[in-house]
């Protein structure tokens, strides 16, 4: 086996390693986008859904429930923004390490993180 070393947050890693966290890293940053956008989609949906509650008279507690979910995926959107942001960073890290770029992970590592901006 071919051994590597490189720092990342105080890790040291080996190329196999190096692969399997780019792939990791990518996944999660993938995964936190999607959840990201859902969350997005939610709130517009639902600020919808309620605004056509209230303008067919629907009954007030179905409306006030609707709108709690609205404020929990409203709530959801800054925690996952964060989430993505450090994981995008990690990412970062990872791709920073040109060594690397050879590797097919590295390059669907790339192509995650060029399509995520946050």
């Amino acid at each position: 086996k071919q051994w590597y070393q490189r720092r990342v947050r105080g890790i040291n890693l080996r190329m196999s390693d190096a692969k399997k966290q780019l792939r990791i890293k990518g996944g999660v940053v993938k995964r936190l986008n999607k959840e990201l956008q859902m969350y997005e989609k939610e709130v517009t949906d639902g600020e919808s859904k309620v605004q056509a509650m209230k303008d067919d008279n629907k009954d007030p507690y179905d409306i006030k429930k609707m709108e709690e979910v609205v404020a929990e995926s409203r709530a959801m959107v800054p925690d996952t923004r964060n989430s993505l942001r450090k994981a995008g960073e990690d990412l970062d890290i990872l791709l920073e390490d040109n060594a690397n770029e050879g590797l097919e992970e590295y390059k669907a590592a790339r192509e995650i993180r060029d399509l995520v901006t946050v």
